[in-house]
């Protein structure tokens, strides 16, 4: 299996002598060579891979960092309310916060069109066969985007709670969201993903009274695999919580702001 995108290849596993015994079962010889040899192709291209990534999330970082943007990579699975949630805090901050975003999806051009409707400047990238962003996508994004100095720059990567975690994409945040209609037990079950996050955003907590989440329990089972993780909870759609995210915002664009000028640029 493949630790970048998730995805195993087939290959013929009887490329060797096939033997058999009597009650059938089956084993190969000869083809052990291969599968040591296979597994070092792809530990090498996966190093390669993501160190090529990293190199490029440090020019990213940097570009964001000479112009006091607040880059947030938002992640989740599918439906968890990362679109919503862009759109509210758009027309919420309108006119306070300038806000630019970056919207990966595999297809379609639907949630760019969303965020231009809400008022914000987006650029689409769509990732193909891709299950998520990576830092050159970023590059190329921001290039047409061209975001306002100390501005806060949204990229909402595609739904996906695994492969995104492994790439940085030089945001200053990763901000997993956790819808309660997923079950409290995701942190758990995906823990690189929030083990690589900052934040946690427990979202639709309108709908508790109509699902099975404990609150309290996804929070534990959150700061089990990442202890130093910050949790807010809201309602995108009905609004309870959003004063908490809005004031969240606030504090790290200005602290994006206190670097930039603390480094004297």
């Amino acid at each position: 299996m493949c630790a970048i995108c998730g995805c195993s290849g087939e290959h013929d596993h009887n490329n060797g002598h096939e033997h058999v015994h009597g009650d059938g079962t089956r084993h190969s010889h000869g083809d052990h060579h291969h599968h040591h040899d296979h597994a070092h192709q792809v530990v090498d291209l996966e190093t390669r891979i993501l160190a090529k990534n990293d190199a490029s999330a440090e020019r990213n970082r940097a570009w964001f960092a000479e112009r006091a943007i607040l880059a947030l990579n938002l992640v989740s699975a599918p439906g968890a309310g990362k679109t919503t949630l862009l759109e509210r805090t758009i027309r919420d901050l309108k006119g306070e916060l300038p806000i630019s975003v970056l919207e990966g999806d595999q297809a379609t051009a639907l949630d760019g069109d969303r965020i231009r409707a809400a008022g914000a400047p987006a650029v689409q990238i769509n990732t193909g066969t891709g299950c998520h962003l990576d830092a050159d996508m970023v590059a190329r994004g921001l290039a047409e985007l061209q975001p306002a100095p100390r501005s806060l720059v949204l990229i909402e990567n595609v739904g996906n709670l695994v492969c995104p975690a492994l790439f940085d994409l030089g945001e200053r945040t990763k901000a997993a969201i956790l819808s309660v209609t997923e079950g409290d037990d995701k942190p758990l079950k995906y823990p690189h993903m929030f083990a690589a996050a900052q934040l946690m955003i427990v979202n639709k907590i309108d709908l508790l009274a109509h699902v099975d989440f404990n609150v309290e329990r996804a929070v534990a089972h959150a700061r089990a695999v990442n202890p130093a993780i910050e949790v807010l909870w809201l309602s995108a759609r009905s609004g309870k919580g959003l004063a908490a995210w809005y004031d969240w915002l606030r504090r790290a664009a200005g602290r994006a702001g206190d670097n930039r000028m603390a480094s004297g640029a």
